[in-house]
C-alpha cells in the first residue's frame, strides 16, 4: 500500500526544507512501488511480461504471474529476460550450470552472473531453464486426486467410479509419501469390481540421491479370489532427478507380504520387489507423462511374480486442474489364485 509522507505548510519553514521532504516523499513512492523479486521478459513485439520465472522446456518458458497465473510463452518469441532468482541453465543440451541471476542483453542473447565473470549467450542455445534443489529444504508438499466416472446403458448396464490419490511431503531429509484409490463398478446392478487400497511411504534421504525407505500397504477386494494383501516392507533407493520438470526414483525392498483368499486359506512370505515412481512435464508444463508401480518376486513357492503398475497423461487445462487417461495393472500369477485384472480411466483431476 503507498505511503505518504505529510509535511507542514507553516510559511515559517525554511525554504530548503520543503525540496527536502519533497525528495523524500518521492523516494518513499519509488521504493513502495518497486516490485519484489519480479522477473521480467521482453517479447520480440515489443511487450513486456513480469512475473517469476517458473521454468523452459519443450519451447516453452512459463511465467507465474499475479495478473493471469501461468502464461506460456514461445521462446523463440523471446528477445532477452532478467531474473534475480537462482536459475539452473541448461545451455547447448549438454552443459547445464546456476546462475545466480540473469540479465538482460541484446535481442537474442541473455547474460549469466554466476559470481565469475559474466557470460552473455544465445537465447536459441538455452534448452532449459529449471530451480535448482537443494538437499535441505523447508517443507515442501505436493499431490494430485484424479476422479473418473463411467455411465453406459446399453445391452449391458455399466456404472463404474474411479478415485486415486497420490501425494508427497517432504521436510529437510524426510519424505512422506501417501497413495490410495478406490473402484466399484455395476453391471445390471450387479457389483463386478469392489476394491481399495492404501500405502504409506517413508524416505530418508542419506544424500542427494540415495535413501531408505520404509513402507506399509494394504489392498481390499471384495469380489477377486484374493481378498486381502498386507505388506510392510525396507529398502534403499535411489533419486534419479526431482526438479521442476518432474522427478523419477527406484527403490529396492525386502518384503513380508500376507494373503487371504476367498477360500479362507492364507499364505505368509518373503519377496523381493522393485519400486519405480516416474512423471516428466512437457510443452511448458501443459502435459505430464507419470508411470508408478511395483513388481516383486515372493522367495517362496506362493507365486510366481505379482505387479501392481499404472500409468498415464494429465493435460493441464488451469492451475490447479487437468484432464487424465490411466491405465491400471494388477497380476499375481501362480498363487492358489491367480489375478488377472485390467483397468482404464479418463477422468478429472487436481493438483498442487
Amino acid at each position: 500500500m503507498p505511503a505518504f509522507l505529510i509535511y507542514p505548510t507553516d510559511t515559517h519553514l525554511p525554504m530548503f526544507s520543503r525540496p527536502l521532504s519533497r525528495t523524500l516523499l518521492c523516494v518513499t513512492l519509488s521504493t513502495c512501488s518497486l516490485p519484489i523479486f519480479a522477473d521480467t521478459v521482453w517479447l520480440k513485439n515489443g511487450d513486456r511480461l513480469t512475473g517469476k520465472i517458473s521454468v523452459l522446456d519443450g519451447g516453452k518458458l512459463l511465467i507465474e504471474t499475479e495478473y493471469g497465473g501461468s502464461i506460456p510463452v514461445k521462446w523463440s518469441q523471446v528477445a532477452t529476460l532478467e531474473s534475480n532468482q537462482q536459475l539452473l541453465v541448461k545451455v547447448d543440451a549438454a552443459s547445464g550450470e546456476v546462475a545466480k541471476s540473469l540479465q538482460a542483453a541484446s535481442d537474442g542473447m541473455v547474460t549469466l552472473s554466476n559470481g565469475g565473470a559474466p557470460r552473455t549467450v544465445p537465447l536459441k542455445s538455452i534448452t532449459q531453464i529449471i530451480h535448482p534443489k537443494p538437499i535441505i529444504q523447508d517443507l515442501t508438499w505436493k499431490g494430485n486426486v484424479d476422479m473418473a466416472l463411467d455411465y453406459k446403458r446399453a445391452e449391458t448396464d455399466t456404472d463404474d467410479y474411479d478415485i486415486s490419490f497420490k501425494t508427497s511431503a517432504r521436510h529437510g531429509l524426510w519424505r512422506h509419501n501417501g497413495s490410495g484409490g478406490y473402484n466399484r463398478e455395476y453391471r445390471d446392478g450387479v457389483t463386478a469390481t469392489d476394491n481399495w487400497e492404501a500405502e504409506y511411504a517413508l524416505d530418508r534421504f542419506l544424500d542427494e540421491h540415495w535413501f531408505w525407505q520404509g513402507r506399509l500397504e494394504y489392498k481390499r477386494d471384495k469380489i477377486e479370489d484374493v481378498r486381502r494383501q498386507r505388506t510392510i516392507g525396507t529398502g534403499p533407493g535411489y533419486q534419479f532427478w526431482d526438479n521442476e520438470l518432474g522427478a523419477f526414483s527406484l527403490a529396492s525392498l525386502a518384503n513380508r507380504s500376507d494373503y487371504e483368499f476367498a477360500s479362507g486359506n492364507t499364505e505368509e512370505f518373503y519377496s523381493l520387489a522393485m519400486k519405480w515412481n516416474y512423471n516428466r512435464y512437457l510443452v511448458g508444463k501443459t502435459f505430464e507423462i507419470f508411470s508408478n508401480g511395483e513388481i516383486g518376486k515372493p522367495l517362496e513357492n506362493v507365486a510366481d511374480y505379482e505387479l501392481d503398475a499404472e500409468m498415464g497423461l494429465r493435460y493441464k487445462v488451469t492451475d490447479w486442474a487437468s484432464l487424465n487417461m490411466k491405465a491400471e495393472k494388477d497380476i499375481v500369477s501362480g498363487a492358489e489364485s491367480d489375478l488377472d485384472e485390467t483397468r482404464y480411466s479418463i477422468g478429472f483431476g487436481v493438483g498442487w
